[in-house]
């Protein structure tokens, strides 16, 4: 399963004895009883390869390469060879295929990629200066490779069409501010909102809190209604409901109850507010300062200090408006907009083209204005033909599609405003800035790129990588929706939920911020908590609801394996799963995904009351049938390493009095017993790591799934990181610098 641990010296001389005919004599020995044209195991045959002719059977070799590298073959049971003797076979098969893909590049050849929801919201925030989930309304992406960035997958349906059409409609009026003043309604749960009182637009001492961020179409006065319910605890002081715009407190209101019939009721709690037209944030929380023990039934933690006493909860949210409008004022995207206010058509004419060069992400040329001009020129007015020629340029397939060109030779590097755009969407999932779009219309991107990487990585908008790229490498984005049985884990809810998936976002941008090793993913001895998630874990002395870095000495956290997102993720509702994270872990950590179960094998029973020592002896009997063991030899030994923690990530080491057993054996004899263990031999060869990160982000950077071509830039990518002991910001550099993603094929026809 893992890649054997040689010495480098040992293996490299080894490595100088071989040749094209021992490796061949090598893979006859030790592979063909298998894998030949008669029995054709798992469809692969190697008795047309020929290792003399590395640049025909490329693909096959390295299949051959990665199950040797990995352990994987051949299987148990079966003749192996000494170890390093695969070594030295693996490390002959590594330089040929390299030095062919050096005489031979292949870079692939990119789809045509159409904006996925994520990149679409994050390019209109950046071209109008609008911060809002544009994409809310669009249909959900297609995923392939892991990722929902992959060109190929990423079709057009008439009802993305329309949608499109509706979506732009809606959101040249908000930038314009020319959306119909009526007054409206709506209203904010925390479902909806997705916030909750771990959000960082709370103040810290308060609880049970919301945060909304809304378009206010125009300057104008807006109602906010705050509904309360739940009974007032006699024996604490009232509760105090603290109503914030922006940050800054409008209204503090003390919500004691006049008489008993009134406090069996919801209430509702007004406030009248003017503001200027834009995006605003508005908070409504509790203060926390009644507290009760821990014994006290009906508690929820505080964003300060001890539990709360949660028996008056915010319900809902409304916001009314506008009332007594005085315009679409001066917002953030009049401003960016509007460069020039003549309202003439020379002034038009700057405005449209300055849009559509920062859309289109390229120069634009005559061809490009004439159907905008006439648009604009069509309208009634000067701000309505620019949000009819925005709304254009929002439908346009130069907007909505990254299209790059095939030039005359087959091979060839792409342009230096292709380069941005790919480096842009890959760090930032969004357009070129001015910075580097400048650059590249002067064909200067090139000589500084690795100076643009360190400035991108820095930007706010750098944040990208962490809710787009980790979100799907980790499968965060299954954190809320995982629903625990609530009978069996009666103290997981919504705040521990959120608790849990904010650490593991906070860790990893954290490892990019600071420029980490990114080994620091497997062995870290810190990770960041708040007061509700560091009791989970039995973390002492975290204080307060927000997030601050915790040192860890206890080897039972540190590191991704003890997140509680990822424990919880790779479980059931009921119970853990063995094999679900030992899954994850080979296709997340070692990059050795197993094959799909065959279809006639049954699932393993998902009880409630199936406990640890049960589960290991089901998984035992499983394994006993030949058809399950190649891969739950693999599987099952990570995953019982695991066990320690429970579906939602809490540390146990006995379950109805037995003592968990964490212990296993993985192919090739290496034993482990617990999570301490687990993550000593991740981290010891800690290449695979690299190697399987490295897939992660150039398949997420390129848009594409991987090829066998593409395997050798792998290896030189975890080479040239290593010579900065694998810093983040070394990973990213060699990905951008790269022949996948300097170059690209011209497809034949």
């Amino acid at each position: 399963m893992f890649r054997p641990v040689f010495c480098f010296v040992t293996a490299t001389i080894a490595a100088f004895g071989q040749n094209a005919e021992t490796v061949q004599t090598a893979l006859k020995t030790y592979c063909q009883g298998c894998h030949n044209d008669q029995t054709k195991t798992a469809s692969f045959s190697l008795d047309a390869v020929r290792t003399a002719d590395v640049a025909t059977h490329a693909e096959a070799l390295e299949k051959v390469l990665r199950k040797i590298r990995t352990g994987e073959m051949p299987p148990p049971g079966l003749p192996r060879p000494k170890p390093e003797a695969a070594a030295a076979v693996a490390q002959w098969l590594e330089g040929q295929l390299d030095q062919n893909i050096a005489r031979h590049p292949n870079p692939g050849t990119p789809a045509a990629h159409r904006l996925n929801r994520a990149e679409y919201a994050n390019a209109v925030r950046d071209l109008l200066a609008l911060d809002l989930d544009h994409s809310a309304s669009l249909p959900a992406d297609d995923s392939g490779y892991g990722f929902d960035n992959i060109g190929s997958v990423l079709t057009v349906s008439p009802l993305l069409l329309e949608k499109y059409m509706t979506t732009a409609r809606r959101v040249s009026r908000q930038a314009l501010g020319t959306t119909k003043l009526s007054p409206l309604v709506e209203k904010f749960t925390a479902a909806r909102t997705g916030t909750s009182d771990t959000g960082d637009d709370l103040p810290l001492a308060t609880r049970n809190g919301l945060t909304i961020k809304h378009y206010f179409p125009a300057d104008a006065e807006y109602l906010f209604t705050v509904r309360v319910r739940g009974n007032a605890d006699p024996t604490l002081p009232p509760a105090k409901l603290d109503v914030r715009v922006d940050g800054v407190r409008t209204k503090l209101f003390d919500t004691v109850y006049s008489n008993a019939e009134e406090s069996q009721n919801s209430r509702n709690f007004e406030v009248r507010v003017p503001l200027k037209a834009g995006v605003h944030t508005l908070g409504a929380s509790f203060l926390a300062e009644a507290t009760k023990s821990e014994s006290t039934a009906g508690l929820s933690t505080g964003r300060f200090g001890p539990p709360q006493a949660s028996l008056t909860q915010l319900e809902y949210v409304l916001i009314g408006g506008p009332f007594n409008p005085a315009g679409p004022g001066d917002t953030p995207s009049r401003r960016r907009i509007f460069q020039c206010t003549e309202k003439t058509a020379a002034c038009a004419d700057k405005i449209i083209a300055t849009l559509a060069r920062q859309a289109y992400r390229r120069p634009v040329t005559a061809a490009d204005l004439a159907p905008l001009k006439k648009l604009y020129a069509g309208a009634a007015g000067f701000d309505a033909g620019i949000e009819m020629a925005l709304r254009a340029i929002l439908v346009s397939p130069n907007f909505l599609f990254r299209v790059e060109s095939n030039a005359g030779t087959p091979l060839h590097k792409v342009s230096d405003l292709e380069l941005a755009s790919r480096l842009s969407f890959f760090l930032w999932s969004s357009l070129p800035d001015e910075e580097l779009l400048g650059l590249a219309e002067k064909n200067k991107l090139r000589p500084v790129l690795i100076g643009q990487v360190k400035r991108m990585l820095a930007d706010p908008k750098g944040k990208a990588l962490v809710d787009n790229f980790a979100g799907q490498w980790l499968h965060l984005r299954n954190v809320p929706t995982w629903r625990p049985d609530p009978e069996k884990y009666p103290q997981f809810d919504d705040l521990l939920r959120a608790a849990l998936q904010k650490e593991t976002e906070l860790f990893f941008a954290y490892i990019v911020k600071e420029d980490r090793r990114v080994i620091d993913f497997l062995n870290a001895d810190y990770t960041f908590l708040n007061e509700r998630l560091a009791r989970h874990y039995g973390i002492p002395n975290v204080r307060g609801n927000y997030f601050r870095k915790v040192a860890l000495s206890n080897p039972e956290r540190g590191g991704l394996l003890s997140h509680g997102s990822i424990l919880t993720v790779t479980s059931y509702p009921t119970r853990t799963s063995p094999v679900l994270r030992g899954k994850w872990i080979l296709e997340n950590i070692v990059g050795a995904p197993p094959p799909p179960p065959p279809p006639d094998i049954p699932d393993l029973a998902d009880s409630a009351n199936t406990s640890a020592k049960d589960l290991r002896a089901a998984l035992q009997a499983h394994r006993a049938k030949a058809a399950c063991a190649s891969c739950h030899n693999r599987l099952d030994p990570l995953g019982f390493a695991l066990e320690n923690y429970d579906a939602t990530g809490k540390f146990r080491a006995e379950e109805g009095g037995t003592k968990i057993d964490v212990s296993g054996s993985l192919p090739g004899g290496v034993l482990l017993d617990g999570p301490g263990d687990l993550k000593r031999i991740l981290s010891d060869r800690h290449e695979e790591f690299v190697d399987c990160l490295t897939e992660k982000l150039l398949t997420y950077a390129l848009g594409r799934g991987l090829e066998h071509y593409d395997m050798p830039a792998i290896r030189q990518i975890r080479r040239d990181s290593a010579k900065t002991d694998y810093q983040f910001s070394a990973l990213v550099n060699a990905i951008v610098s790269s022949v996948p993603f300097q170059m690209r094929r011209t497809p034949e026809r």
